[in-house]
């Protein structure tokens, strides 16, 4: 089993460099215009940015020791719905890059602490997140018409839970891991704090450059 986990670890570390590069767009940078084209980038840009996938792996592996497991990822994937809308919308958010890599990092930081945070703890960072993540997926969606926009909704939606709850169900029913200090999902804590750590410094580069 550790060599799988490690196996597994070796892998999201090698794709790392190619999620950067891929820049978060599931359609080449093109609009969806329509419902499958929607649901197709809605479905792929939770996977391929890999800030994000980072972030929704750690939300599952933060409430896999927590009572409502299965409720609290619903208060990230809310407020990503309502960040994508205000993007959509034109409403700017503040460096937003800049504060999904650093939810990365906190969040990852948090899981390899090996700690017991309370529900609240947790579901505030999930809820604040959420709100720049969603607005960073609201980026790939400006200038559709609705009913790509409400695919694109509904797809990232499910893919982001799918994602949360599938790691949930590996914790406790693969590791069988019940508390926040086991081995196995602190490593892939320590793993998604790299990746925020190197999407964060890449957004203040980009920032000090232009």
């Amino acid at each position: 089993m550790f060599k799988t986990f490690n196996r597994l670890a070796f892998g999201l570390i090698m794709i790392f460099p190619s999620g950067i590069a891929l820049a978060h767009h599931p359609m080449g940078g093109n609009t969806p215009s329509t419902m499958w084209q929607g649901l197709l980038s809605g479905l792929g840009h939770p996977i391929i940015g890999f800030d994000h996938l980072a972030f929704i792996i750690a939300v599952g592996l933060a409430a896999s020791f927590l009572a409502r497991r299965y409720l609290l990822p619903l208060a990230f994937i809310f407020t990503t719905v309502i960040g994508c809308l205000l993007s959509y919308n034109g409403v700017a958010l503040p460096s937003a890059e800049v504060v999904v890599a650093g939810s990365v990092v906190v969040l990852g930081s948090f899981i390899v602490l090996g700690k017991t945070f309370s529900g609240i703890t947790y579901g505030s960072i999930f809820t604040v997140a959420g709100l720049f993540h969603g607005w960073a997926y609201g980026q790939a969606i400006i200038g559709a018409e609705s009913t790509p926009l409400l695919a694109y909704l509904l797809s990232f939606s499910l893919t982001q839970y799918f994602l949360a709850v599938s790691t949930i169900w590996l914790v406790r029913n693969v590791y069988k891991a019940t508390k926040p200090s086991a081995l196995h999902p602190r490593i892939i804590g320590a793993l998604a704090t790299g990746v925020g750590i190197a999407v964060f410094l890449e957004n203040i580069e980009n920032l000090i450059l232009f």
